[in-house]
């Protein structure tokens, strides 16, 4: 008697398989992208959830799979506190070069942003 006898996840003409592999495709990109921290865990869950009849003769079997990925890293920067020309309050984002200065790389220093502010109307 030859019996094939095959895995649950080669089933369903290998769909369930392929669900794991997208999972897998998407937690070596994030493993793969510099903005994510390189040594964070990373996961891949099944589920496979079985519904028999109530003749315990068919069994509807659904798998899903959920990768865990790892967040982005933060992105820093600096604000100074200063005043404007009318006294109020301005926050400047820091730039590491005064600007206008010109760079190593021969490009001008570009003007740091100013931060706007919401006013309570």
């Amino acid at each position: 008697m030859n019996k094939n006898y095959d895995s649950i996840l080669r089933m369903a003409r290998g769909a369930f398989e392929e669900r794991v592999d997208y999972e897998m495709n998407r937690v070596i990109q994030n493993i793969l992208d510099p903005n994510t921290k390189a040594t964070a865990k990373r996961k891949i869950a099944l589920t496979i959830e079985l519904t028999p009849d109530d003749e315990r003769q068919q069994i509807q079997v659904s798998v899903a799979a959920k990768s865990t990925l790892a967040g982005t890293n933060p992105v820093t920067t600096a604000l100074y506190v200063t005043g404007d020309e009318k006294g109020e309050l301005a926050f400047v984002e820091m730039v590491p070069q005064i600007p206008g200065q010109m760079r190593m790389d021969g490009a001008e220093q570009e003007p740091p942003k100013l931060l706007k502010l919401a006013r309570n109307g």
